[in-house]
């Protein structure tokens, strides 16, 4: 759902960038393949932050193209984003959240911050209080 395919490109004085289809504000540039790979990940979840920051729904991940390679988003981000989309198609406001769950409405903010590090179980049961479950499938690297 949230692990996005990339492209690198190389331009005409040889420098690298990595873009993504999904979210087209992502950009990651270098010198080399490695330094444009390198933040990938970073440049990503900033994406996202700033989606949620604009109050805007976070783009669900397409199927890869041949020419891209999939970044898999760290658990924690992936399940923050995951909230944040449910509460905007649900129509549940932080304050609604921040009710349910029987918290200030500080602690919901970090919740939905995927640059917080907050604790996987406080977002599986703020899922679990919109309908939803969170699931998790461990796989081989290829």
């Amino acid at each position: 759902m949230f692990n996005y395919p990339v492209k690198l490109k190389r331009d005409t004085q040889g420098a690298y960038s990595v873009t993504c289809r999904d979210l087209p504000e992502m950009l990651s540039e270098g010198n080399t393949q490695e330094q444009a790979s390198l933040k990938v990940v970073d440049n990503l979840v900033t994406t996202i932050a700033n989606y949620i920051e604009h109050r805007r729904p976070v783009p669900v991940a397409s199927a890869p193209e041949k020419s891209e390679w999939v970044i898999v988003l760290p658990v924690l981000v992936a399940a923050k984003t995951a909230l944040w989309n449910t509460m905007i198609e649900s129509g549940t406001r932080k304050t609604d959240l921040a009710r349910l769950l029987g918290v200030h409405l500080p602690q919901v903010d970090r919740l939905i911050n995927v640059q917080h590090s907050s604790k996987i179980e406080s977002v599986e049961s703020a899922l679990s209080q919109l309908g939803r479950k969170l699931l998790l499938q461990v796989s081989r690297d290829k």
